[in-house]
């Protein structure tokens, strides 16, 4: 991950915060619920919303996005809250440039949208470690419970993050019309304490408006999903029939994840969702009075190495896009799932809707040699010792080590034939012996491989890549690196040195090589956003004046980089690309996205 991100950012000065006059006893929410009808003003009012994450758009690009949601006939933006994104350094709790989440609501008012937050501390989202900071659940015993580690962490965050969202709330005249408690919390555990602590606290914290929890159509989930005082909502591609049976007495019906896309994992396809099949479920619920949320309306990017991974029998990392087939593509292109919901939503508001945007301007093709700089190798030597050394290998967590690259370095002795594995290796590592690549080796793959030539002294190098730390289910905030420990046969190896090579950018001078850095240089006259691609490149990141734009991987399906306008500059600009594997000779500006191999697929 990278902290340049505040590259391009624009501060808006116009737009201003209402300040809260009364006390919370006094003011009435915007939103009620009462005999299966959300009320607005005592008038039945349908929520039309979609979701867009503040911390997936660069922030220049906020308010042409929003625009666009509110041209697609949404009266209504959704919102997750990352907490990682915000406290990554334990007690550094920031709101400010890339993170100044208040300037976005205030935006999504602005433009006549309400907003629909969903604040943690858990949020799924396909986004590392599902919102938790990896320094939290590198250490409590359980994340998500009662656990009361974890609950004072969650309790200082929201003493933080809950005074900043109680002015913006549509009682004080603000858009926040609706604030979420937890997320899908029925697919994960079953702590009754833990739900009312969540909802307690944001009620105790100023929150008025209506809380909703939202969970998927068993009767599972929605029994351990669901918390008094909260109306209940769903998340489903498909399934309105079965919501309608599951929901409970007196709650409205409600899907605030309509899939109406979906994300793709690195070696599979790129998943799509027709118009017809989408729009078939928003009209069946739209008929059945329901309230939606589009998810996503606008995906955007998983930046930086802020991708979370799934893990189902092997790990399936997150791809560096997060288009999702979305209506507003990952550059604000409007496909015809946008014009088609846009009639349809028309059709429900009394008001006339804003005029459809521009379609988004794009740089025309280029390309330019990557010149290679430096081994990677090279770059792990040129990288500081963390620390002392240890007996064991250490994780990440115990290294401070939020994500990336980690080398971990021992001297060894062994005999002919012998086998070194790595015990629980997350996620993959590049072996080197002295000078000498030894080959890469994958959890949930090949974790052992065969010591070159007789009996020998040699310095062992082992570079890990964490591929994004998983965001659902029951290995949710595991930790990264190796985990246990590196064997030679039947014995541990000890003595082991650590570095963590900065993200920041990668060394640029050393010995070219087949892996390692290498730069480029594009000269551009008329700044707007493009797609990058590195043919020939295997494995790798790629900065961008700077900063980390993200991952591409010859495995697909992902074949392009999107490089938002913001981050180029006119005249001269740098891309430097760190490939674990092996460099490609050039770097294309292509004028259309490319997604790869496309399937259809509803979610599930």
């Amino acid at each position: 991950m990278t902290d340049s991100l505040a590259a391009g950012i624009v501060a808006d000065d116009d737009v201003t915060t209402p300040t809260p006059a009364s006390s919370a006893q006094d003011l009435t929410p915007a939103l009620t619920w009462r005999d299966a009808e959300i009320l607005r003003d005592g008038r039945s009012h349908r929520i039309l919303a979609g979701a867009i994450h503040y911390f997936r758009v660069h922030p220049d690009q906020w308010e042409d996005r929003l625009r666009r949601l509110a041209a697609m006939g949404a009266n209504t933006v959704d919102t997750y809250v990352a907490w990682n994104f915000h406290e990554r350094v334990e007690g550094d709790i920031r709101f400010d440039e890339w993170r100044d989440l208040e300037r976005f609501i205030r935006l999504a008012g602005t433009v006549g949208l309400d907003v629909f937050i969903r604040p943690s501390p858990y949020i799924c989202a396909e986004w590392s470690n599902g919102g938790i900071p990896f320094w939290l659940s590198g250490r409590v015993d359980a994340i998500r419970t009662s656990d009361p580690e974890f609950l004072a962490a969650v309790d200082n965050w929201f003493d933080a993050l809950i005074p900043r969202l109680v002015p913006l709330q549509a009682a004080y005249g603000g858009p926040i019309v609706a604030v979420q408690v937890e997320n899908e919390y029925g697919s994960f555990g079953s702590d009754a304490a833990y739900l009312a602590h969540q909802r307690d606290g944001l009620r105790a914290r100023g929150i008025v408006e209506m809380l909703t929890t939202a969970d998927g159509i068993t009767g599972d989930m929605i029994e351990h999903g669901s918390v008094p005082g909260a109306m209940g909502t769903f998340t489903f591609g498909t399934g309105v029939a079965r919501a309608q049976e599951l929901r409970r007495e007196g709650d409205a019906l409600m899907c605030s994840e309509l899939w109406g896309g979906w994300f793709d994992h690195w070696g599979e396809r790129h998943h799509v969702r027709s118009v017809d099949s989408a729009l078939g479920t928003v009209d069946e619920l739209l008929r059945a009075g329901g309230s939606v949320s589009l998810y996503m309306a606008h995906g955007g990017t998983n930046f930086g190495l802020w991708n979370g991974s799934n893990h189902d029998k092997v790990l399936q990392p997150t791809v560096t896009s997060y288009d999702s087939d979305a209506p507003i593509g990952e550059d604000g292109t409007l496909s015809p799932k946008f014009f088609a919901l846009r009639e349809r939503f028309a059709a429900l508001r009394d008001d006339e809707l804003p005029p459809v945007p521009a379609a988004p301007r794009r740089q025309r093709a280029a390309s330019a040699v990557l010149t290679a700089t430096a081994s990677l190798l090279d770059i792990v030597r040129a990288t500081p010792v963390i620390g002392a050394v240890s007996p064991r290998p250490r994780t990440y967590e115990q290294l401070g080590a939020e994500d990336g690259l980690v080398s971990y370095e021992a001297d060894i002795s062994y005999s002919e034939g012998a086998i070194l594995t790595i015990d629980r290796l997350h996620d993959r590592a590049t072996v080197f012996l002295g000078d000498e690549r030894l080959g890469t080796l994958e959890r949930d793959g090949e974790v052992s491989l065969a010591l070159p030539g007789a009996s020998s002294r040699a310095h062992l190098t082992i570079v890990v890549e964490s591929l994004g730390r998983i965001n659902y289910g029951p290995y949710t905030g595991e930790g990264k690196g190796i985990m246990h420990g590196v064997m030679i046969g039947r014995r541990f190896v000890n003595g082991w040195t650590h570095r963590h090579i900065s993200l920041d950018a990668p060394a640029l001078t050393g010995t070219p090589a087949v892996d390692g850095s290498a730069v480029a240089h594009l000269e551009v006259t008329d700044v707007a956003d493009a797609w990058l691609a590195f043919p020939g490149g295997a494995k790798g990141m790629v900065w961008l004046n700077g900063f980390l734009l993200g991952r591409y991987w010859k495995i697909g399906p992902q074949e392009t980089l999107y490089a938002p306008a913001p981050l180029w500059r006119a005249g001269r600009n740098e891309i430097v690309v760190l490939d674990t594997d092996a460099l490609g000779a050039v770097v294309e500006i292509r004028e259309e996205p490319a997604f790869g191999e496309t399937e259809e697929f509803i979610g599930t």
